[in-house]
């Protein structure tokens, strides 16, 4: 009996060691595929110098860093990139690139390797959906993954911040009157429309000018068809930097956080409902992690 004993003890001891063993390993493989870079993800409206600042300081450039502009999503490229450069310019010496990528310079090896160079590249505002059909499936998109996956920070600011995720809100209701309305005027089944987005956060969904334009209806909705995700609303002058599962909250205004929805239903006249979720609000300075 005694022996059973001993032999059961030793049984235990190994299946812990093992256990300790794979959770050390896995803990190790998942900060090794965690990108290198930053996110620094603002929600529109105007920046004010410490927010700027703060960009700059997340970059951490040095003298021989250069930043890149992106402005496929405006309707006005050299415009957009005239206003963003003059502002990043009174926060930095550094040189700052203009490359507004099309579907036939998409292929362009000398543009594509100053992209994947660059310690810091900011995508301007505009829509996002013509962002992305300049971007998806081309060497652009590995471009900025590349950067990102070096240690690169890679910055947007309203459309530039939708495209971060891998379920792009692209503002439009599918259901019923599909008018475009700055915030969703229901809350039903399929009503969202996503596009494919850069897939920087895979697993959190970004909506922009959150506060400004009441935009809760639109972030509920994505949380109701993607469940499992975190949504996350940033307001106009407010960003978030996301250094792997970790984000900090800085600027002027708030950042909102919806996730884990219970008993998540839909209605059979296709309302969505739900007994609780997670929410929080948070502001300048405050810390939340991601799943």
């Amino acid at each position: 009996m005694m022996i059973l004993n001993i032999l059961h003890k030793s049984g235990l001891r190994q299946i812990l060691f093992f256990a300790l063993m794979l959770f050390a390993y896995s803990s190790i493989a998942q900060q090794r595929s965690l990108p290198k870079g930053s996110l620094f993800i603002i929600g529109g409206g105007s920046r004010s110098p410490e927010l700027l600042q703060k960009l700059i300081k997340t970059a951490n450039l040095s003298s021989k860093d250069y930043m890149i502009v992106l402005p496929m999503s405006s309707g006005d490229p050299v415009a957009s990139f005239n206003a963003i450069k003059e502002e990043l310019s009174s926060q930095a010496e550094n040189s700052i690139g203009y490359l507004n990528f099309t579907t036939e310079s998409a292929n362009n090896k000398k543009l594509l390797d100053s992209l994947s160079g660059a310690k810091l590249i900011f995508i301007t505002g505009g829509d996002q959906s013509r962002f992305m059909k300049v971007v998806l499936n081309t060497p652009i998109y590995k471009a900025i993954h590349q950067a990102y996956n070096k240690g690169a920070t890679v910055a947007g600011t309203s459309a530039g911040a939708a495209v971060m995720s891998k379920y792009m809100i692209t503002g439009n209701q599918l259901a019923g009157d599909t008018t475009y309305r700055e915030t969703f005027n229901k809350l039903i089944d399929k009503n969202i429309e996503f596009e494919q987005g850069l897939g920087l956060l895979t697993s959190v969904i970004i909506d922009q000018h959150f506060i400004k334009r009441s935009r809760f209806n639109r972030l509920l909705s994505a949380l109701a068809a993607h469940p499992t995700f975190d949504c996350v609303g940033i307001d106009e002058g407010t960003a978030i930097i996301v250094k792997g599962k970790k984000i900090e909250v800085a600027g002027d205004s708030q950042v909102l956080r919806i996730a884990d929805p219970e008993n998540l239903k839909v209605t059979e006249t296709g309302h969505i409902k739900m007994e609780s979720l997670r929410f929080n609000m948070f502001t300048e300075g405050d810390v939340f992690y991601v799943k």
